[in-house]
């Protein structure tokens, strides 16, 4: 049975009082480049617009750089405000490397929707932080769509997401990251279970043991409120729409006060999973205010 291990000093980030747009900061994308763990992290501000920032860790755990602006901000009118006082702007960044290219895949929220986007940088221009994203745009515009990511391989010539209409996970092919397949059912959530109300993706899948390790939050619908937890699926390396495993237990949920309590009680929510040798740093928001991080051994994956 896998369990991840909470960072013993987590929070690894929290808002910081001279950035007026943190006032929470969490759900962040993490990649392991050039011996770096880099993060791109969701900050809410009071105005109730998301945008991200940039920090950075040499050891996974303790951040040593943390940019004072913003690296990503709302620009196009599905990401603008519609309505004052919704959440609205950039949110939930997950980042798949491709080739000599990044992409992030990201809710688009203007008040109204939320939508599917995708924007992409040369890993030349990330690592020298050189911010030149070039947006793609929403992929099923006017469709209430989140949690996306991009498998880290094509699949036949072909981009491969898992994406998120409630409740389920499908997943969708595009040649071009424009023009899509239609969606088909990847996963559905589990009656009576811990994944029972709703399920979406966690971070981009990583490749163990020549299969994708894939995980995803799943929601379960209390009379005290809503409780996410993060469990995880084996998916076949030659075909990503094939379960190999799917672990009937949460491999981490709410337990420490920082989950239990902030913006969003009774959450641990998870949009970024780098590598680094035989071991797995899982970033993940606490209650929705907090950057944390929890790890695991490659290996305790493969024996389940």
């Amino acid at each position: 049975m896998v369990r991840l291990k909470r960072y013993q000093n987590n929070p690894i980030l929290k808002p910081r009082r001279e950035c007026v747009w943190e006032e929470y900061v969490y759900n962040s994308a993490a990649i392991f480049l050039d011996g770096k763990f880099h993060l791109l992290y969701r900050a809410l501000a009071r105005d109730k617009i998301s945008r991200i920032g940039y920090a950075q860790s040499n050891n996974g755990f303790t951040i040593v750089k943390r940019l004072k602006n913003p690296v990503f901000v709302p620009e196009t009118e599905a990401e603008k405000s519609k309505i004052k006082h919704n959440n609205s702007g950039v949110e939930d960044p997950r980042m798949t490397k491709i080739d000599n290219k990044i992409y992030m895949t990201y809710t688009a929220a203007n008040g109204i929707i939320n939508q599917v986007s995708i924007a992409f940088i040369d890993v030349e221009d990330f690592l020298n932080e050189i911010w030149n994203w070039q947006r793609i745009g929403t992929i099923f515009p006017g469709k209430k769509d989140k949690d996306a990511v991009l498998l880290p391989e094509k699949m036949k010539g072909n981009y491969v997401l898992y994406h998120r209409l409630k409740p389920d996970i499908f997943i969708s092919y595009s040649k071009n990251l424009k023009n899509w397949s239609r969606p088909k059912v990847f996963m559905k959530p589990r009656e009576n279970m811990w994944d029972s109300f709703k399920i979406g993706a966690a971070a981009p899948p990583i490749k163990i043991d020549g299969n994708w390790l894939f995980i995803y939050h799943g929601v379960e619908k209390t009379a005290k409120g809503n409780i996410y937890r993060l469990g995880y699926v084996i998916v076949d390396g030659k075909n990503p729409e094939k379960i190999l495993y799917r672990s009937k237990e949460p491999i981490l949920w709410p337990q420490k006060s920082y989950e239990k309590n902030g913006q969003v009680a009774n959450v641990v929510f998870s949009c970024g999973l780098a590598a680094k040798d035989n071991k797995l740093f899982l970033y993940y928001g606490g209650a929705d205010s907090v950057l944390c991080v929890a790890t695991a051994k490659v290996s305790d994956f493969l024996k389940s």
